[in-house]
């Protein structure tokens, strides 16, 4: 089926400064790309524009719209559709609509049009250099193969409840980090029964020599705070730096920090390996076990209490660093060892079921995935 038989194409308002953020609700890019489809309520944006302008721009029930213009290839001609019965709205000079002016089912169609297939279709009529267009006449020419009515509000209901599915797993997900969230404000920020002591009293510095790389050896360093493994014969090649001439060693269980850098402050312990390593910048150091856990100081390295203080002591204007020595300075809530554990086990408790639901979502957006690629051939 041709698609200038079921839409009929505009570009839409370009409004002055003065227009935007009130009046009538405008839909722009984010809102094609952020939604699985679009009412109202969900458009971010509005503009200042009389009734006769809205009737001329009017984006209403079964409406597709599609991305004008984007930064990478894969954003050409993005779609999405408007699925609300009861308001009118209008959209952006960024955006083509295509009015409705024939027989299909909306949610159907915005799946079709989501499909693999479908954006190769689009992404092919799409040119530029620096950014990519895609205007009406590209679009006029595509074709689609539609089934009949029955079969598909059968596909649209199928897709509409895996869709339903997935934001209800991203909403259980969303509640159990914020449930860990409140958990660690509580722990390391209001609670009142853990007495405060500085960093310093845990933390004790390792002075280890960089080690230069030996011409035979092609370990490549690692110049963020990720580890890679390391064999006694130094043969991994899975992370590059623009320093390789040395590198520092860290032991399991040990703590590599950044004093300067884009994210100050950020802090990673090596569990997965006996040994690794990262750039000569970095200090290593480790924890008193005898006086607070690793699971327990991980747990407040992810607080907002920790961060809020880090962001307090940080010095510099253009390139802001932190050092060792400073941070030693801030301050930790110390329970007992034994609370200490009961306090991780329950966050590890929460982490596993973070994990199992994430799993659960993973594996319904792969059910989507298929059913996009294999539905609309």
């Amino acid at each position: 089926m041709r698609i200038i038989d079921l839409l009929s194409f505009q570009n839409g308002i370009n409004g002055t400064p003065e227009q935007y953020g009130k009046g009538i609700k405008y839909i722009s890019v984010g809102d094609i790309l952020n939604n699985d489809y679009i009412t109202y309520d969900k458009i971010a944006g509005s503009i200042d524009i009389n009734q006769e302008t809205l009737k001329n721009y009017s984006v209403t029930y079964g409406d597709i719209l599609f991305q004008r213009s984007s930064e990478i290839k894969e954003d050409i001609g993005r779609t999405n559709v408007y699925l609300d019965k009861n308001h009118t709205a209008t959209f952006g000079g960024f955006v083509i609509r295509g009015k409705k002016i024939g027989d299909y089912n909306p949610t159907f169609f915005n799946y079709l049009l989501k499909s693999p297939s479908s954006r190769q279709s689009i992404v092919r009529l799409g040119a530029g250099a620096q950014h990519y267009n895609i205007g009406q006449e590209n679009i006029k020419t595509l074709n689609f193969y539609f089934p009949d009515e029955e079969e598909q509000q059968k596909i649209a209901n199928l897709f509409s409840k895996i869709d339903e599915r997935i934001q209800t797993q991203i909403k259980i997900i969303s509640d159990y980090n914020s449930l860990k969230r409140g958990i660690t404000q509580c722990i390391f920020n209001t609670s009142q029964q853990y007495s405060s002591v500085h960093l310093k009293v845990i933390l004790k510095e390792i002075s280890r020599k960089n080690k230069n790389r030996d011409n035979n050896n092609i370990l490549s360093v690692s110049n963020s705070l990720g580890f890679i493994k390391q064999s006694e014969q130094f043969e991994d090649r899975e992370i590059a730096s623009s320093d390789t001439s040395n590198y520092k060693i860290v032991n399991k269980n040990e703590y590599a920090y950044n004093p300067a850098r884009i994210n100050v402050g950020s802090i990673a312990r090596l569990q997965n390996f006996d040994c690794g390593i990262v750039s000569p910048m970095y200090t290593i150091f480790t924890i008193d076990i005898s006086k607070i856990t690793y699971e327990y100081f991980d747990l407040f390295l992810q607080s907002s209490t920790f961060q809020k203080q880090l962001s307090q002591k940080l010095e510099g204007s253009v390139r802001q660093c932190l050092t060792f020595a400073s941070m030693q300075n801030i301050l930790i809530k110390l329970p007992p060892l034994e609370t200490q554990i009961e306090i991780s086990g329950k966050m590890k408790f929460i982490d596993s079921k973070i994990k199992l639901e994430s799993d659960y979502l993973n594996l319904l957006q792969s059910e989507k995935n298929y059913l996009l690629k294999n539905l609309f051939i």
